[in-house]
């Protein structure tokens, strides 16, 4: 697996850089540019046999995650570890952020739930329905409803169909 943190070498060769913009023209330093972050690191846990977690981990690393897959012999033990309800489970679990993510979740609703932090457990795409990601294999495609779920329960993140949210 490759690092996507800099060496000493190269660290040193930006710093030194920016230090020389800065002594040649001290406006362009005055506002640090602003910089998006990269989504981060996720663990995906699948069954071996599964191909649409392929499909769904492919999703999130071309959003820019770092992304892990583990085959599992059972699913139940991570999923009961992670708190996912068994009325919201479906193929695949996912862990990022301190959250699980369950099933064909959208990319945009993971960034949307790493964003606003809210007090859950995680998110969750319950079965697997036709176009959301890691499904979207034809053009065939049904609005499919995102949860929010912690140990009290769970509540719509929102609706989507294919990965467009509603």
């Amino acid at each position: 697996m490759t690092s996507n943190r800099p060496t000493r070498r190269e660290w040193f060769g930006v710093a030194g850089a920016a230090l020389a913009t800065c002594i040649v023209a001290p406006a362009a330093c005055l506002v640090a540019p602003a910089r998006a972050e990269a989504p981060g690191r996720i663990v995906v846990h699948r069954s071996a046999t599964c191909g649409c977690c392929k499909v769904w981990a492919e999703r999130l690393r071309a959003a820019g995650f770092s992304v892990e897959v583990i085959d599992e012999a059972d699913m139940k033990p991570i999923k009961t570890r992670l708190g996912v309800p068994a009325a919201l489970a479906s193929c695949h679990t996912a862990e990022v952020g301190g959250y699980a993510i369950e099933g064909h979740v959208p990319v945009s609703a993971i960034e949307r739930l790493l964003s606003e932090k809210p007090k859950a457990l995680g998110l969750a795409v319950p079965g697997m329905p036709m176009g959301s990601p890691g499904m979207d294999m034809g053009a065939e495609t049904e609005v499919y409803e995102v949860f929010l779920f912690d140990v009290g329960g769970h509540s719509s993140y929102g609706k989507f169909e294919g990965a467009r949210a509603l």
